[in-house]
């Protein structure tokens, strides 16, 4: 069976697994393609004598949700430890509304950051994905519900 043979043929039961495994049909949706990604990358491993495709592929994808989830804690631990500053200087401050600075100091620091790169320095997705090392799927949702968070903000403040 080739690659492709195999990733259509089990497609379903890996994002299947992947659903289950981390309780959220968006994240196995993003692992799934990663699980694809490096399963074609490491197709000339697969040994049919050792297993089926099926199995081999939930292997993979197995890896692959526990380094996104490793990956998530490093990436939080490392949002938690970053000196943010809870009030803005002067400088940053300048140009906004007290509306609007109130809602943006209220954004996590995660928040401000995709924020920051993608609206304020209007990186474009791949480029801040990147910045960031998170998918460009990852990126967008953060962008969107930082987004949503901040419009929040200041529809209650209006």
């Amino acid at each position: 069976m080739t690659f492709s043979q195999a990733a259509e043929t089990h497609l379903d039961d890996v994002y299947g697994y992947l659903s289950w495994f981390t309780g959220d049909r968006g994240a196995a949706d993003e692992l799934t393609g990663a699980t694809f990604e490096r399963a074609l990358r490491l197709w000339h491993r697969f040994d049919p004598a050792r297993g089926s495709e099926q199995t081999w592929l939930c292997q993979v994808a197995r890896t692959v949700a526990l380094d996104h989830f490793r990956s998530e804690r490093r990436r939080t631990r490392r949002e938690q430890l970053a000196a943010v500053p809870e009030r803005f200087d002067e400088h940053f401050a300048e140009g906004l509304s007290p509306d609007l600075e109130a809602a943006v100091a209220a954004l996590t620091a995660g928040e401000r950051e995709v924020i920051a790169l993608r609206v304020v320095l209007e990186l474009d997705a791949g480029t801040t994905s990147r910045v960031l090392g998170i998918s460009t799927t990852n990126c967008t949702t953060r962008l969107n519900r930082a987004l949503k968070k901040l419009e929040e903000a200041l529809h209650v403040a209006a």
